[in-house]
């Protein structure tokens, strides 16, 4: 009977379920939609049993159109999007309200009088984060303090928080199961990477108990079997890894100075650092990642917030497209942007800025300014972006990159990926297998199985283009000069 890992890929859109085979193929998948909830601007919300309820259906839609018995998945490997938290209660497994996700910023003003009081150099010497409304502790701290007896619940030991790894293993385990892994767990802010433990004083600051937190594993070790009940067969959970460091590791980036760039809803860059951790000088965080055995590494990453999501808004916001592969031909319509900039801040500006004040603006309009020229400069500021990200990791690691790998849904766009390439004046690789996200947690599953040994998941990495620079010196320079005086002009916009 032949074997298959199973991939959860659970994102900030959707949920997703992808079936590898031996040779890294996707053998079937399926993915479903769900609500996006904004109670209030700069709020962002998730239902997680809807989470859950779509996440159950992809799982038996992938089997189903691949034709495969549940007994043919040799193991589950999970991958998730990362700082969105669920608080749920212990004796009945139900959320005590909707999920904080990520982008959600109503935590800015508590960040800001943590910085007043001085915690930031502490925060990033210990956590490799920065005091910023992205991360999962303040968002557990204000679920804490403004649910009816939620802080009571949690100091009686009646509340179980995680990051949705956590959530999604306790549904699968049918609650038996409360854990995280190494790469989630650094996401949260109150995790210390250097000791590699929950940090009381943190904890203590924000008045979270202790005990409301999850295990913390290696990335590739045993999390939980998957109840009979839930999926009809005991199945090994055995690879969980947020999903930035799960496409590091599903793109083979494991060696020093490998560098990969994500673009999805947001676009996240991670360059592996190896066993010891630097404090980045240049606005990055530091985070820890996978090895080839699932024991923890570390990075550098530049957090972009609004990549795939203003693509969407040039859909559902602008509409000015109706699918985002029109994006290209309208870009291609034009030679170029004349000078229109296009900043998507919607909901502040990540590294190297780690500016939540600062908010979305188009620059350069003239009456001769069209749709394709919003779409076209949307599409590159995408690309403006990775280049902030990338020269601070280049400074903070002395490494000059050559070469990124990319994944994601918006590589399969060449113009912009041709435009990466341009304004990095750097290679740009896109592989074969793009779902390079749902394949690092399948990896990570399947090398603590035996499914697949080290050697043989290096292989499965296949190159489809490779993408040169084409761009002069004095027009890349000038390029991102127009961009980076567009941002100057975005940052603290809200500020009095």
């Amino acid at each position: 009977m032949e074997k298959f890992v199973l991939a959860i890929d659970q994102g900030t859109t959707s949920s997703r379920a992808i079936i590898f085979n031996h040779s890294g193929e996707i053998v079937s998948k399926d993915q479903m939609e769900f609500t996006q909830i904004f109670p209030k601007p700069g709020w962002v919300e998730h239902n997680a049993n809807e989470i859950w309820d779509t996440q159950l259906k992809v799982i038996k839609g992938a089997l189903s159109k691949g034709k495969i018995d549940i007994n043919q998945i040799d193991s589950i490997g999970i991958t998730n999007q990362r700082e969105t938290i669920v608080v749920w209660d212990k004796n009945t497994g139900e959320p005590i309200c909707n999920a904080l996700v990520w982008q959600d910023k109503r935590t800015s003003d508590y960040c800001n009088a943590l910085k007043k009081e001085n915690w930031e150099d502490y925060v990033v010497e210990n956590t490799g984060l920065r005091l910023d409304p992205y991360f999962s502790g303040t968002k557990l701290r204000w679920i804490l303090q403004n649910v009816d007896g939620a802080l009571e619940n949690a100091k009686a030991g009646n509340l179980l928080f995680g990051t949705i790894d956590t959530w999604l293993i306790y549904k699968l385990s049918g609650g038996k199961a409360h854990v995280t892994d190494f790469t989630n767990a650094s996401r949260t802010l109150i995790y210390n990477i250097k000791d590699k433990q929950w940090d009381e004083k943190l904890c203590n600051l924000m008045e979270i108990p202790t005990s409301i937190l999850p295990t913390v594993q290696n990335s590739s070790s045993d999390f939980c079997k998957t109840d009979e009940a839930v999926l009809g067969a005991k199945i090994p959970v055995c690879g969980v890894a947020g999903d930035q460091q799960a496409a590091l590791f599903g793109q083979n980036c494991t060696e020093i100075g490998m560098v990969k760039n994500t673009y999805g809803t947001g676009c996240f860059m991670l360059m592996n650092i190896g066993n010891e951790f630097q404090v980045s000088k240049n606005g990055l965080l530091t985070t820890l990642i996978c090895s080839a055995d699932g024991s923890p590494e570390y990075g550098y990453e530049g957090s972009i917030f609004i990549a795939g999501a203003a693509i969407q808004w040039l859909r559902d916001g602008l509409k000015i497209i109706s699918d985002a592969s029109e994006t290209t031909a309208k870009a291609e319509a034009i030679d170029n942007t004349d000078d229109v900039v296009v900043v998507p801040a919607f909901v502040g500006l990540g590294a190297p800025y780690w500016d939540s004040e600062a908010r979305g603006a188009i620059f350069g309009l003239t009456r001769g300014t069209s749709d394709n020229h919003i779409v076209r400069a949307t599409l590159e500021s995408l690309a403006y972006q990775t280049r902030d990200v990338l020269e601070a990791m280049e400074l903070d690691s002395g490494l000059k990159l050559t070469t990124l790998r990319v994944d994601g849904g918006a590589t399969a766009n060449n113009f912009m990926m041709q435009f990466q390439s341009d304004i990095l004046g750097s290679t740009v690789e896109r592989p074969q297998m793009t779902e390079t996200t749902a394949l690092g947690a399948a990896f990570l599953a399947g090398i603590k199985t035996g499914f697949w040994d080290k050697e043989e998941i290096k292989s499965v990495w296949k190159l489809d283009k490779a993408f040169k620079n084409d761009f002069s010196e004095q027009e890349k320079e000038r390029k991102y000069g127009i961009w980076k005086k567009a941002v100057k002009r975005t940052m603290g916009w809200l500020s009095e």
